[in-house]
């Protein structure tokens, strides 16, 4: 080894700065400051860039573990020398110090540590030119299993974070993606780091981190699950400060940009993940509802339903806040008119195979495709909370958007029927009073259609499906029949028509093949008019025989009564038709 090799550093400095006693190395660092600072008082750039090139490359790059050491070292100590100068050659001293960020020599990333604190502790700002590279060593680091690299990668830290604070040069969208991206390590020391750089950033006041929602809160949201305690609550106090400048400044949110992450996460498992997330979407419906109602809806409510179910002490904070949010929905298209998208029934009949670009003044103020998907499959759901809120929705979409829901009835009504068969009575009480509706607003459309009316009653094609189906369920499920049978008919016989029901029933019994069942439906039948209160007004009607309605009705029912004949004489009695009560009692 010559001298010429590596000037302007002498012999004797190159030997004690390779040394492996690290006073020895020490001495030789206070003769390269010395030196930087004579060529820095002589203005001799160039002797400094070459004494910063030897430094970086035949040390910091050499094959020996004791001149890296050095030429980490002599970097830092002509950095201490240069002061103000130092600005004019940031890469000269932080590149090759960085590169030993990722040495296999622990002591080795120690030293690098603690020589990039000192170039950086006199360069500020001027290091933020490197800054995503140092960030990005610095997020390694933070896993590095040897502690003392650990305390050298802190210090730096907290350094590098008071700059940043400081400095108004600072660009925070040029970092964003290399934040995104570090939020999604699996280590944990690498997770704390990140997080504490978000609630620096979120502390400062001159930066907005409220318009970077978006590419931060799925990381967050998955760092949430963590099992780590400590890095949970770092996470959840974050969380927590963003969502509370979300409220405080609800106007610069990009709502549509974050839902669908929040959505996603509230099906998570975790119980605090999924608090927090349904917690979010609370805030989001109260501050941006009729922002998010027509595309977003069905995404909320598949959040929601399913926890509106939960029983246990420790999943109570999640079903109280979906039943808020469920409540702050429906309230939306409560509130929302539908003028514009309102038409009249004579209107939707002639236009409804007509396509969205001739119809658009049928333009749903939601997306109702995905919003009754999102329903009919929710009504599969085992739990009796989950499906009568699934009801109740059904049932209010039909009462405030009817003519758009009415388009679908195709794809409600055989889940409907279905539900007749729910061990639950509150159940199928809310499912018939959907089809009462629907069946309602059937009729209105042959009203207002200008078809008439056969006896006054109900005229609607889905009435005349409904019973049908009903009489078929009944058929094929004697069980239904014997324990729900008359319950169904009576609360039928309150949202409906009575006379409507049993003259329909009477009408298709009388071409029922299966004679079986016709005996028992008119047994079933029979009890539930002579004995329930719901019927008193059939009763009545029936009793008196004071119009041309109910005499038609008696002779409606008396053909399909001949099935049973013990129903046959109790009608004639409660006709008062006593003679011909006796005769056929005669006959029997």
């Amino acid at each position: 080894m010559s001298e010429k090799d590596y000037s302007p550093l002498s012999l004797a400095c190159v030997k004690s700065l390779t040394d492996k006693n690290y006073d020895k190395r020490r001495q030789a660092a206070l003769e390269i400051e010395k030196m930087a600072k004579d060529f820095a008082a002589m203005k001799n750039v160039e002797q400094i860039k070459k004494l910063l090139r030897v430094l970086g490359q035949d040390f910091t790059m050499s094959q020996m573990t004791n001149w890296r050491k050095g030429g980490i070292i002599g970097l830092a100590a002509a950095a201490m020398a240069l002061g103000k100068d130092t600005g004019n050659y940031i890469p000269e001293l932080v590149l090759p110090i960085l590169a030993c960020f990722s040495d296999s020599d622990s002591r080795v990333r120690y030293y690098a540590c603690e020589g990039l604190y000192n170039v950086t502790k006199v360069a500020r700002g001027e290091v933020l030119i490197h800054f995503h590279d140092i960030f990005n060593a610095l997020s390694k680091l933070a896993a590095d299993p040897d502690q003392n690299v650990k305390s050298g990668t802190e210090l730096l830290d907290r350094l590098l974070k008071d700059i940043v604070t400081e400095s108004v040069s600072f660009d925070l969208f040029e970092f964003m993606p290399l934040l995104r991206e570090r939020l999604y390590t699996k280590n944990a020391f690498a997770r704390q780091f990140v997080i504490s750089w978000i609630s620096i950033l979120h502390a400062v006041p001159d930066i907005n981190m409220i318009v970077y929602l978006p590419d931060l809160l799925d990381g967050l949201f998955t760092i949430l699950e963590d099992q780590n305690t400590e890095i949970k609550k770092m996470c959840e106090k974050v969380l927590g400060e963003f969502l509370r400048e979300v409220i405080k400044n609800p106007y610069i949110v990009d709502y549509p940009a974050t839902i669908n992450i929040l959505i996603v996460h509230s099906q998570s498992k975790d119980e605090l993940l999924q608090l927090t997330s349904i917690t979010w979407i609370k805030e989001f419906v109260s501050l941006a509802g009729n922002e998010l109602l027509q595309h977003y809806a069905s995404g909320i409510l598949t959040a929601v339903l399913p926890c509106l179910s939960y029983d246990e002490e420790g999943t109570k904070n999640i079903r109280e806040t979906s039943k808020a949010v469920n409540y702050n929905l429906m309230k939306l298209v409560t509130n929302i008119s539908e003028s514009g998208t309102k038409q009249s029934s004579t209107d939707l009949q002639n236009n409804k195979h007509q396509s969205p670009q001739k119809n658009k003044q049928d333009l749903p103020i939601i997306d109702l495709i995905s919003v009754i998907d999102v329903l009919t499959r929710n009504l599969e759901n085992t739990a009796v909370p989950t499906k009568t809120a699934v009801l109740k929705w059904i049932y209010h979409l039909h009462l405030k958007m009817p003519s758009q829901m009415f388009l679908h009835v195709d794809e409600t009504f055989p889940v409907l029927l279905k539900t007749l068969s729910d061990p639950s009575d509150e159940v199928v009480i809310l499912s018939l009073e959907v089809v009462a509706e629907i069946v309602s607003f059937s009729s209105k459309l042959k009203r207002d259609s200008g078809e008439a009316l056969k006896d006054n009653l109900i005229p609607s094609t889905y009435f005349k499906k409904f019973i049908v189906s009903l009489l078929g369920l009944f058929e094929t499920d004697k069980a239904l029949l014997e324990d729900r049978g008359s319950f169904i008919i009576r609360q039928l016989s309150v949202l409906l028509s009575a006379e409507a029901i049993y003259r329909s029933i009477s009408e298709i019994l009388l071409t029922e093949k299966n004679y079986k069942f016709a005996n028992v439906m008119v047994e079933t039948l029979s009890t539930i008019l002579l004995t329930s209160c719901e019927l008193f007004e059939l009763r009545t009607q029936l009793k008196e025989l004071a119009t041309k309605e109910s005499c038609s009705l008696f002779c409606c029912l008396y053909q399909t009564w001949a099935h049973d004949p013990v129903a046959t004489v109790a009608l004639c009695l409660l006709t008062q038709n006593y003679a011909h009560a006796c005769d056929l009692i005669r006959t029997l």
